[in-house]
C-alpha cells in the first residue's frame, strides 16, 4: 500500500469576474515530487503546525500548515497586517525556510497564526490516486489576497511565481508550454466561470472523486491515466489504464478484471461518448494478466476491436473479437490535437524484451509515450525468462530512449516528464547491476541462491525477491549468450 501523508494547499487569489487571478509557483526542475510543475502552494503538515493534542489530522492543523506554507513560500501573511513589522517577518520566513533553528520565530507567533485562520475557507479535499508511491491527502483551502500583500517567491525549492487567470492556465498547458500539477489543473478548469460556481462545483466533484469516479489524471494533453486495481507484482498495486486521443479515443491496456474497477472505467467512458468522443478501439501493450483483465468487457460494451501485435494477439483470446495486427512503424491516426493542431498521430514502436509483442504508443504532438511495462515509476521491470530476454530488453530500451521521450506513461506507477532521462538511467541500473554481477562471478563458480543474495541485497521486500531472481536469471544467460558466463557442474562461473 502507499503511504498517505496530510498536505495542506492554498488557492490564493486576487480579483473578481474576468479580472480573478490565483497564484502559482514553479518547482524547481531536480525536485523528486512535481520538480518542474506549477503548483500551488502547499505542502505536508508538520510539527510547527499541531499543538499540544492535535494530530496531522486535525483540520485546525491543516489550516495552520495552509497558512505556513503560504508565508513560507511566497511571503503573504494573512492575518493582522499590524501584528509583526517587516524585518520581524523576514527574519520568520528565512528561519522556515532554513528551519533554523525549527521555525521558532514562527511557533512564536502561535495566537496570531491562530487568530489567521478566520481568512480560510475550505473548498474541497482530493486524495492522490493509489498509483503512486506516497499519496496526499489534501484540502485545498481559499483566501484572497490582502490589499497590503505582495507575494515574492525567493529561490530553492521554487523558481518563480505569477498570478495567472484559469482560463491562461488552461491554455499554456493545452499548448503543452507549462506543466501543471494534475489537480491544480482540475481545479481551474472548474474556476473558469468565476468563484461563486467554483466553490460549489468544487465541492461537488471532489466528493464524486472520494466516492469512487475515476481522477482526471491529464500530465500531458490527450493522454488521461486511470490507475486501476489489477492482481499485479508488488509494490504495484494498479495499472494504468490509458485513454489517448481528444475527440478520437484509443483505450490502451483495459486492465482490470475487478467488476467495481470496470465499472468506474465505464463511467468515464460513458461520459466521454454522450460527450460526442469517438472510441476507435482498444491497444494492447503486450500480452499479460494484468493489461488485459477487462479486453472483452470494453469491446463487448463499445463495439471495438483489437489492435496489438502479432506475438501478443497469439498470446490472448481474442475468440470472437475484431483484431487488427499492428507492427512496429504503424501510424496511427488522431485527428486534430487538443490545441487545435490537426494531423495529430500516435507511433507505434515494437519493442520486445520484456514480452515478445511488447508496443509503445507515441503521440507527435507533445511527445508523450506510452511505455507499458518497458519501464515503471515504482520499481525495476522484470525480466523472465524464457519470454523475458534481457539483451533484447536492453536493446529496446536503447531504441525507445533514442527516440526522444518527453512526458513517460508507465504501466506503474506515475508518470514521468523526462522520459529519455528516464530511459537512460534504467539502462545504466540494469547495466550496473551487470556490473556486480560479473564481480560477483570471477571469484569463483556461485550458485543462483548466493548470486541472488549478493547481486540484489539491496532489494528489501522480501515479495520481490521471486522477482529478482528471474531477473537475475536473465541476466545471467545474457552473459552467456555473449560468451562471458557459462553454467558448470558448480554452478555459474566465468567462462
Amino acid at each position: 500500500m502507499s503511504r498517505l501523508r496530510r498536505s495542506s494547499a492554498l488557492i490564493l487569489t486576487r480579483g473578481r469576474g474576468d479580472e480573478l487571478e490565483v497564484y502559482l509557483v514553479e518547482r524547481a526542475p531536480e525536485l523528486p515530487f512535481f520538480g518542474g510543475y506549477w503548483a500551488l502552494p502547499g505542502g505536508v503538515v508538520d510539527g510547527l503546525d499541531r499543538r499540544t493534542g492535535d494530530d496531522e489530522d486535525h483540520e485546525a492543523a491543516l489550516e495552520r500548515a495552509a497558512l505556513r506554507e503560504l508565508f513560507e513560500e511566497t511571503g503573504v501573511w494573512l492575518g493582522d497586517a499590524d501584528a509583526w513589522d517587516g524585518e520581524s517577518r523576514r527574519a520568520a520566513r528565512r528561519d522556515l525556510l532554513r528551519r533554523e533553528p525549527v521555525g521558532d520565530l514562527w511557533e512564536a507567533r502561535a495566537a496570531e497564526v491562530d487568530q489567521a485562520t478566520a481568512a480560510l475557507r475550505r473548498v474541497c479535499e482530493i486524495t492522490t490516486p493509489p498509483f503512486a508511491p506516497v499519496r496526499h491527502r489534501t484540502p485545498f483551502f481559499h483566501a484572497e489576497l490582502p490589499a497590503q500583500e505582495s507575494p515574492e517567491v525567493l529561490l530553492g525549492e521554487l523558481v518563480q511565481g505569477r498570478f495567472w487567470k484559469p482560463a491562461e492556465v488552461i491554455a499554456a498547458w493545452t499548448r503543452g508550454e507549462a506543466l501543471i500539477v494534475p489537480p491544480v489543473l482540475y481545479l481551474m478548469r472548474r474556476m473558469a466561470d468565476g468563484l461563486d460556481s467554483f466553490f460549489e462545483l468544487a465541492e461537488r466533484d471532489t466528493r464524486a472523486l472520494a466516492a469512487g469516479r475515476l481522477h482526471e489524471v491529464t500530465f500531458s494533453p490527450g493522454v488521461f491515466m486511470a490507475a486501476l486495481e489489477t492482481e499485479t507484482l508488488p509494490p504495484a498495486t494498479t495499472t494504468n489504464t490509458i485513454l489517448v486521443g481528444d475527440r478520437r479515443v484509443y483505450v490502451v491496456d483495459p486492465a482490470t478484471r475487478d467488476p467495481r474497477e470496470q465499472a468506474r472505467l465505464f463511467e468515464t467512458l460513458d461520459a466521454w461518448r454522450a460527450d460526442g468522443r469517438v472510441l476507435e478501439g482498444v491497444l494492447l501493450t503486450h500480452h499479460h494478466s494484468d493489461h488485459v483483465g477487462a479486453l472483452r468487457e470494453v469491446c463487448a460494451r463499445y463495439d471495438l476491436r483489437v489492435l496489438a501485435h502479432r506475438e501478443t494477439l497469439a498470446r490472448v483470446d481474442v475468440a470472437g473479437l475484431s483484431v487488427r495486427e499492428l507492427n512496429d512503424g504503424d501510424v496511427l491516426e488522431l485527428g486534430a490535437a487538443p490545441d487545435g493542431r490537426a494531423d495529430w498521430k500516435l507511433h507505434v514502436l515494437h519493442t520486445p524484451g520484456h514480452a515478445p509483442g511488447h508496443l509503445v504508443f507515441l503521440e507527435d504532438r507533445y511527445g508523450a509515450g506510452i511505455v507499458g511495462d518497458m519501464a515503471s515509476t515504482l520499481s525495476t521491470i522484470v525480466i523472465d525468462p524464457p519470454e523475458g530476454h534481457m539483451a533484447t530488453y536492453l536493446d529496446s530500451l536503447a531504441r525507445l530512449r533514442d527516440r526522444g521521450i518527453g512526458m513517460l506513461y508507465p504501466a506503474h506507477g506515475p508518470a514521468h516528464r523526462d522520459g529519455t532521462a528516464l530511459l537512460g538511467a534504467l539502462i545504466e541500473h540494469r547495466l550496473a547491476r551487470e556490473a556486480r554481477l560479473r564481480a560477483a562471478l570471477r571469484v569463483e563458480a556461485r550458485r543462483e541462491d548466493e548470486l541472488l543474495g549478493e547481486v540484489y541485497d539491496d532489494v528489501a521486500d522480501e515479495r520481490l525477491l521471486p522477482v529478482a531472481a528471474r531477473s537475475l536469471r536473465a541476466g545471467l544467460e545474457k552473459l552467456a549468450e555473449e560468451g562471458i558466463a557459462r553454467l558448470s557442474e558448480l554452478g555459474w562461473r566465468l567462462a
